[in-house]
């Protein structure tokens, strides 16, 4: 009877540790996915967070939580067309939409955020794509693609 209230604990730990680590595991495998379509390399996980470094220089993070999210940053507040056409190739892996259609709506998103300086959604299918500016910060552009949590 000890032996049995000893284990109980740990098999409810172990129960609990599961999902996530199933999550994790899915999000490394999306994570190695994204990285190969590019010519990059998965980066170092901190928490739900991946980072992957494509060539070209941009750095996407990874984020892994009810839906995974993809986002790169720019020190640039208009960034290269290579940023939007990069963040839409890795977008594409994680929402399943095409490339173009992604592409599109960062780039409406960024021409939104840069107009009215204010974070702009926009939201198609099950996933949004949005993007912030800030002018003065050291990071001038933020986009990031996901699918929409359902409920």
């Amino acid at each position: 009877m000890r032996l049995r209230s000893a284990l109980l604990p740990l098999l409810l730990g172990a129960s609990l540790l599961g999902p996530g680590l199933a999550w994790a595991d899915a999000c490394d495998d999306l994570a190695a996915r994204i990285a190969s379509a590019m010519g990059g390399k998965v980066g170092r996980r901190t928490g739900p967070s991946i980072d992957l470094r494509v060539p070209g220089g941009l750095k996407l993070d990874l984020t892994c939580r009810a839906e995974p999210i993809v986002q790169a940053a720019s020190s640039d507040p208009t960034p290269s067309a290579a940023y939007f056409a990069d963040l839409a190739l890795a977008a594409e892996i994680v929402v399943g939409e095409g490339a173009g259609a992604v592409q599109a709506a960062i780039a409406a998103a960024h021409a939104t955020a840069l107009k009215e300086r204010r974070k702009s959604f926009i939201q198609q299918n099950g996933w949004s794509a949005s993007c912030y500016t800030d002018a003065s910060g050291s990071i001038r552009t933020l986009c990031s693609v996901g699918r929409i949590p359902p409920g």
